[in-house]
């Protein structure tokens, strides 16, 4: 069976519909406080375009075989915590790409290009502590959680089961990451 072809690209307008049909699947926002308008999901979609086209990197648009499958990459939290300023690796993708291998060949190409293009010296990466989809994603990708370091999000109301957030690490490695060809950044 042939792998499927995974890049991490630049946003484009096709992908504000099924972006939007993302966004609005309950399950796949089941870790968000709600799921996003369509207007909403235009607004992200012109942010994450703008951020990738003015330092080069981001959250991408990910395609699987030339369809959306959803985005991964790199972001600066918008907010202030004890483990601030940083950049922190994010993901989100389609129900139907779930349980695929997608997300984590998506990420791993992401973290290689923090640590061997960016030069970072630490990524991290956090999530609602009962999203434990994407903690096991974040296990997977050698990230390492301290219990100490779990922490309220501040722009979550604290009555919220969602505002208990864990915080993963991973270190720039000594050696470069060995690129896989899994999934391809593109220009």
């Amino acid at each position: 069976m042939r792998a499927p072809t995974i890049l991490l690209r630049q946003w484009q307008d096709r992908d504000l519909e099924p972006y939007a049909a993302m966004n609005a699947d309950p399950m796949v926002m089941e870790f968000f406080p709600k799921p996003l308008t369509r207007e909403e999901t235009a607004a992200s979609l012109a942010r994450q375009r703008a951020g990738i086209a003015g330092r080069g990197w981001g959250f991408w648009a990910v395609e699987v075989d030339g369809v959306f499958a959803g985005f991964t990459g790199l972001a600066e939290p918008g907010f202030t915590a004890p483990f601030t300023p940083c950049v922190e690796i994010g993901w989100r993708f389609r129900r139907e790409f779930w349980g695929r291998g997608v997300a984590t060949a998506a990420a791993t190409a992401a973290v290689a290009f923090a640590f061997n293009q960016l030069r970072l010296p630490e990524l991290v990466s956090f999530t609602a502590a009962n999203n434990l989809r994407s903690r096991r994603l974040m296990e997977r990708l050698e990230f390492v959680r301290r219990d100490s370091e779990d922490f309220l999000h501040p722009l979550l109301d604290p009555a919220s089961p969602l505002c208990r957030h864990v915080l993963y690490r991973k270190p720039r490695p000594v050696a470069a990451l060995s690129v896989s060809s899994a999934a391809v950044i593109v220009p």
